[in-house]
């Protein structure tokens, strides 16, 4: 049976993300804490909290704290015209690197946000002065996890690994999924198996197809 979807890279990591990657595009719409530095003009009906203190053209007022998705914070940040200011989210603020930088294989990242490591790349986007603090957290937490997940993804042949992959960040699935998959070719190479020839599903489906219209 052929693949519905080939999973595509996600890019979060780097500058910009991939919007051909479904994890990208779930990351993305991850709410950011923002305060409003200038008003904002007819923009107050979206926003019911703010709905008291809206001017008659429904702007939304200077100081206005909202959430909203990291692409619509990134697309309106501009340093020089100063639209906006970014506050960090809690688990990436000076109290949880300490916790990290304590034992990082101790925290539940997926409950923290699914997307960890890409959301905290992505803040980087918007020349906080705790960038660097930031950026080096997010490193010293994936190295310390890094040996934990690859060595369980090698001990766990045919086990249940639920409740381990369910504190793992979608990044670390993904790494634990590749550990777990090198682990059973090598065990299928060892048992003779990885030489074996099988018809291709195209050549499959066309058998198929061939028979039907012979039936028909």
């Amino acid at each position: 049976m052929s693949e519905a979807y080939f999973r595509v890279e996600s890019g979060a990591l780097g500058p910009e993300e991939n919007f051909l990657s479904l994890d990208d595009i779930l990351m993305s719409h991850e709410k950011l804490p923002v305060r409003t530095e200038t008003p904002m003009p007819r923009l107050g009906t979206f926003f019911p909290e703010w709905g008291a203190g809206a001017g008659p053209d429904q702007s939304l007022p200077q100081g206005s704290k909202l959430e909203l998705p990291l692409w619509l914070a990134k697309g309106l940040f501009d340093n020089k015209r100063r639209i906006l200011s970014v506050e960090l989210p809690k688990i990436y603020q000076e109290g949880w690197r300490t916790v990290f930088s304590a034992d990082a294989n101790v925290v539940d990242l997926h409950k923290l946000g699914p997307y960890f490591y890409g959301f905290g790349s992505q803040l980087l986007h918007f020349d906080s002065p705790e960038n660097a603090d930031i950026s080096q957290s997010l490193l010293q937490t994936f190295i310390g996890r890094f040996r934990r997940i690859m060595d369980s993804s090698q001990n766990a042949y045919n086990e249940d690994t639920s409740a381990l992959v369910a504190r793992l960040d979608e990044m670390e699935r993904g790494l634990f999924q590749t550990g777990q998959k090198g682990l059973n070719d090598f065990q299928c190479w060892e048992k003779g198996q990885a030489s074996q020839i099988t018809a291709s599903s195209l050549v499959q489906n066309y058998k198929k197809r061939r028979f039907i219209d012979m039936e028909d």
